[in-house]
């Protein structure tokens, strides 16, 4: 087992570095007290790949694995941790329409996909099917002229402002069994947008709810077939949950420095405060936790890579350990920073907001426990 990284993954992590450094550090600050949305920025994200880092090579992505593509999002969220999420969400979606469009579909769609140009929005949570994804009561009626879509969704990230949504919609039965996926243009008649929401954080991309009325979908924008859209739903929630717990490892990561940096350079009782053993021992818990949470998040990409029987557990594992370890790193970062933390000259407060939305999204922590507590008390964990 080798933990150290391939010379092909330190050139990704280095090249995302380098861009967060210099295309998202600066500007996040203001990005998030203007509330606005990076689009050329996101664009330029495009056009080195990171907009389509897992997207199979064959359609233009560049066919990362999970593991490799988790490298590269913690660098990315260093810089700017809702810009970076935000480039998960929309790799999923570029992910999902490479892997399972009709020829037709990836062809009209990925081409823009992977270079920003186009913009995607994933939508699956509604106003009363939430944590019970497979509760979702948006319907697609098919019809002689194609599918009609009828319903809502809220929490959408990007809605408003992207191109492309990807639709969990109902087409059968009750439960996951009856649920389809659709691509669906964003700007098609009958599609209408809430209100901006204000939010905690997140705040360089949108969130709003999105209103379905008589939506026609043309039936070749049906991902795979009928029912099968709650399985691929999953298997972009267990690549979610990984994308967004590297998300709080890189931000922690960045808090981290940042308190380190601060207690050799603030003092107080005429020595610096990195001189107060107090202050030590926060420091190197808060380093031996986030290296546990980045090992634990590299696990369960590596699982999800090999297709292990296990790998929604482990998923759940480090989803809910990496953003409980992140938000808490952040948690003490600020408070190592005392009063100045608190206040929008240094980033610390920024990476407070930003990471405890982690916590919720993807699945909140207590349904991640639910699924770890399930595998265990049925099939067990084997544990190598």
């Amino acid at each position: 087992m080798d933990f150290e990284l391939t010379e092909e993954q330190r050139a990704f992590a280095d090249t995302a570095e380098q861009f967060a450094r210099e295309r998202l550090a600066p500007m996040a600050a203001e990005w998030d007290e203007k509330h606005e949305f990076p689009k050329s920025v996101l664009r330029e994200a495009g056009e080195l790949g990171f907009m389509s880092l897992y997207t199979p090579e064959e359609q233009g992505g560049l066919g990362l694995s999970r593991l490799d593509s988790s490298i590269v999002f913690e660098k990315l969220a260093m810089g700017c941790t809702s810009t970076a999420a935000f480039m998960t969400i929309h790799n999923m979606v570029t992910w999902m329409i490479g892997s399972f469009g009709s020829e037709e579909i990836k062809q009209q769609y990925c081409p823009k996909l992977i270079t920003a140009e186009w913009l995607g929005s994933y939508c699956l949570t509604e106003p009363n099917a939430g944590s019970d994804a497979a509760a979702l009561t948006t319907s697609a009626k098919l019809t002689d002229e194609g599918y009609v879509l009828n319903g809502s969704k809220v929490f959408i990230s990007g809605a408003g402002d992207t191109d492309v949504l990807v639709v969990m919609a109902r087409t059968g039965e009750p439960g996951a069994k009856g649920v389809s996926a659709f691509v669906v243009p964003a700007n098609a008649n009958g599609i209408s947008y809430g209100r901006r929401e204000p939010k905690m954080g997140w705040n360089s991309q949108p969130t709003r709810s999105i209103t379905f009325d008589n939506v026609l979908v043309e039936k070749s924008n049906l991902l795979g077939e009928e029912g099968q859209g709650f399985i691929f739903a999953m298997k972009g929630l267990d690549g979610g949950r990984i994308n967004i717990a590297t998300c709080s490892v890189g931000t922690a990561q960045h808090a981290l420095e940042q308190a380190t940096q601060y207690m050799q350079e603030r003092k107080q009782f005429g020595k610096p405060i990195a001189d107060f053993q107090a202050l030590q021992f926060k420091l190197a818990d808060m380093a031996t936790e986030l290296v546990a949470a980045r090992q634990m998040v590299r696990l369960a990409a590596s699982k999800l890579d090999n297709g292990d029987t296990q790998a929604t557990t482990y998923c759940a594992m480090a989803k809910r350990f990496a953003t409980d370890i992140g938000f808490k790193v952040c948690d003490q970062a600020l408070q190592i920073h005392g009063g100045y933390g608190y206040i929008r000259e240094y980033p610390l407060e920024r990476h407070f907001r930003d990471v405890r939305v982690h916590q919720i999204l993807e699945g909140t922590n207590e349904i991640m426990r639910l699924i770890i507590a399930r595998r265990l008390l049925t099939d067990g964990l084997q544990i190598f």
